[in-house]
């Protein structure tokens, strides 16, 4: 579980500035612990970041939009219901998942197709949206010294110089004396168990199977054996021990037995996931021969759809999806058929088809993204930019809606508009000088009226601000 162990250093890390890296000056590093707006300001530059460069993130709606269902209903039952959570998924066969401050959970690939219930994945992610809840990274932040920081930080270093060159890594490892972090292991198993027994509550309030959290847990031990056996002492996250799963099934088995049918949505994702991986071909081949023999699988006939658009089967995937959509009303039925549509250059089809999933599941983001894709596909970019500034009205920081909105001004010729969305764009991407630009682009264009003008100029003036701001902190 390497990767939470990264959302734990850039969590140290970020915290003080370190010359070695571009860092946020985010105030005194003594202080007992990290304020929730701190937190928050972090976690939000790590995804940034993560976003921008990080290849492995999976850049997709729908498997976004089951994350936050399955995340939201966790949270409701937890206890914070307030607190504000955002998922993600990346692309890695391991098992695993983090939490990286300010509510920012990650999960990866390989975690979801290895969960054999939807309260076995409801577990993990209990067990991280405890973690957040219960503030764990504030108050390991608060219980480290300046220099233990700047260790960290070099850990920080070695693990991000390790994408491109290997001796680098091993040099700021050796530099940063990274051992050190043993330190903290007996600390943060305490964090670890608290976790486990706040996830497992959650759990059961949530209306999940609790037996899923220790035989899940128990899967994950074995596999970590597997993958991290050669992983360095202080890259691994803390470990899963037999008196942990002890613990979670000895509580267990003092709860009530509850059965759950897993929903659609869990089906349909880890299909998707299965479809995407591998050749393309050989992947095709697998799925054929599973729908075969489990013809009455919903999921199993999605996946099979799946496959074939990506290894070029147009047609084939067409009269796939078309079939699965007389059955199902899933808005991941519902997607595949528009992109078949697409592929086949048949946008009126596509549109069709989105708008009545739209209309049946209305709170769908990835419904929204692709309708509005489609609805460009089909020079309706009038309608592409009300979709997408309708979405923009409860969810101002949603950069696929902003990015929608430009290239949707841009078909229309509407140029101020189009780098004023554009500016949005990068201003989330946390690229303040590109965002300045573009809406300095905008106020040149010639095409906005007094009061587009004025909330551009107001827009302009606070980026600029944000951009002086920024810039102090640096040189501090």
């Amino acid at each position: 579980m390497m990767r939470r162990t990264l959302a734990l250093v850039l969590s140290f890390a970020l915290a003080f500035p370190v010359s070695a890296v571009d860092l946020p000056d985010l105030g005194d590093v003594a202080a007992s612990e990290l304020s929730p707006l701190t937190e928050r300001r972090i976690g939000r530059s790590i995804m940034q970041d993560i976003r921008a460069r990080d290849p492995a993130w999976l850049d997709d709606p729908e498997v976004e939009d089951y994350l936050e269902g399955l995340g939201r209903r966790l949270a409701a039952a937890s206890p914070n219901p307030q607190q504000s959570l955002e998922f993600f998924a990346i692309r890695d066969r391991t098992l695993n998942a983090f939490a990286l401050p300010g509510g920012y959970i990650g999960v990866h690939t390989g975690l979801i197709l290895a969960a054999e219930s939807e309260s076995e994945l409801a577990s993990v992610l209990g067990h991280e949206i405890s973690h957040v809840t219960q503030r764990h990274i504030a108050q390991l932040v608060g219980k480290q010294s300046q220099a233990s920081m700047v260790m960290l930080a070099s850990v920080l270093l070695a693990i991000l110089a390790a994408r491109s060159n290997s001796q680098v890594s091993e040099a700021a490892l050796a530099a940063g004396q990274a051992g050190a972090l043993q330190s903290q292991l007996g600390y943060t198993r305490e964090l670890e168990q608290e976790a486990d027994r706040v996830g497992l509550q959650t759990l059961e309030r949530a209306g999940f199977d609790v037996r899923g959290m220790p035989s899940f847990f128990e899967r994950l031990q074995r596999a970590g054996r597997l993958y991290e056996n050669d992983a360095p002492d202080y890259l691994r996250t803390h470990p899963l021990t037999t008196s942990r799963i002890a613990d979670m099934g000895n509580r267990v088995s003092q709860m009530r037995y509850r059965q759950v049918v897993d929903s659609s949505g869990f089906r349909f994702v880890r299909a998707k996931l299965r479809a995407a991986s591998g050749m393309p071909l050989d992947t095709l081949k697998a799925l054929e021969v599973q729908a075969a023999n489990d013809s009455a699988d919903a999921a199993a006939r999605y996946a099979l759809a799946r496959a074939q658009l990506r290894a070029g089967k147009v047609e084939e995937a067409r009269r796939g999806a078309q079939a699965l959509l007389a059955e199902e009303t899933s808005p991941f039925v519902a997607t595949l058929a528009a992109e078949a549509e697409l592929a086949a250059r048949q946008p009126a089809a596509a549109i069709g088809i989105l708008r009545k999933a739209h209309t049946a599941h209305p709170s769908s983001r990835s419904l929204r993204y692709a309708l509005a894709d489609a609805l460009l596909a089909g020079e309706q970019a009038d309608e592409a930019a009300a979709l997408a500034r309708e979405g923009l009205q409860s969810r101002s920081e949603d950069l696929r809606l902003w990015q929608t909105l430009a290239r949707a001004n841009a078909a229309l010729g509407k140029r101020a508009a189009q780098h004023r969305a554009q500016a949005e764009v990068y201003t989330l991407q946390g690229a303040l000088p590109a965002a300045i630009e573009q809406l300095e682009i905008g106020r040149r264009a010639g095409d906005a009226d007094f009061y587009e003008l004025s909330a551009m100029d107001a827009r302009l003036r606070e980026l600029k601000a944000l951009h002086d701001e920024e810039r102090r902190q640096r040189q501090q």
